[in-house]
């Protein structure tokens, strides 16, 4: 099967840090795959350079079949990837229904003269993003707190509401920086759920950085170890969470 995305001697250097190094993962259409490592070790950098939040200083990204490689992010959202973030970034002053409406706006277009003028057009765009958001949020169990300000849910529904927001985009490619942070045992069994959900329902391919052992053993279909940004251990999880060198690496021996 042809790889998603496909990432060849991707680097940065901050100053003279050089952050990540000869990075290279092939991921293929529809898979769960993981992105680990160590504090620091260059994780969300990586996620940085697939968004286009950082420009590399060397190497190619393609995103099913396309170069992406340098393009601003939202040209980057446009070609099919979407992320979530560690640290939850809704709009908390906006309602649940509209975050999902947020991410809908690729998609649902009208002019700004028919938003003021309240055009045909305008009417029914809208009418088309609020059900189109509803059944988002339905697959989510949040269509009952549509209405809610999305400041007021529990933690682990605001983690379900920015993923919602990010499949509203369509994207091809899922990033989820960290998604059970903050979450107690019970909110990340039903996070393990939550994603393999989107995978099989969404026909999603999914790369998720995690520091939950149990949860990147429980879900991820293949690895990729990072270590002071350079890849320390690549394969199938089972294999490489029983890698010698990637268990030296956590426990810092």
């Amino acid at each position: 099967m042809a790889a998603l995305l496909e990432v060849k001697n991707l680097g940065i250097s901050f100053g003279g840090l050089r952050a990540v190094d000869d990075f290279e993962v092939s991921i293929k259409k529809g898979q769960l795959y993981g992105l680990i490592g160590p504090n620091g070790a260059g994780k969300t950098t990586v996620f940085n350079l697939l968004t286009g939040v950082y420009k590399p200083s060397e190497g190619v990204i393609t995103l099913d079949g396309t170069n992406i490689t340098g393009l601003k992010t939202i040209e980057i959202n446009r070609a099919g990837i979407a992320r979530t973030f560690q640290n939850i970034r809704l709009f908390k002053e906006l309602s649940v229904i509209d975050n999902v409406k947020v991410g809908l706006h690729n998609h649902y277009k009208y002019s700004t003269i028919e938003g003021i003028l309240r055009m045909p057009n305008y009417f029914k765009m809208e009418k088309a993003m609020t059900q189109k958001a509803m059944e988002l949020l339905h697959v989510f169990e949040l269509d009952g707190e549509a209405d809610y300000l999305a400041a007021n849910l529990p933690y682990g529904k605001q983690r379900k509401l920015e993923i919602a927001r990010a499949l509203a985009t369509e994207p091809k490619l899922l990033l989820l920086d960290e998604p059970a942070a903050g979450m107690n045992p019970n909110e990340t069994m039903e996070l393990m759920d939550t994603i393999r959900f989107v995978r099989d329902n969404f026909d999603m391919t999914i790369l998720l950085i995690e520091h939950d052992m149990k949860l990147v053993s429980g879900i991820c279909e293949e690895l990729t170890v990072l270590n002071f940004g350079r890849i320390l251990a690549q394969g199938a999880t089972s294999a490489v969470l029983n890698d010698p060198q990637v268990i030296t690496a956590y426990l810092g021996e």
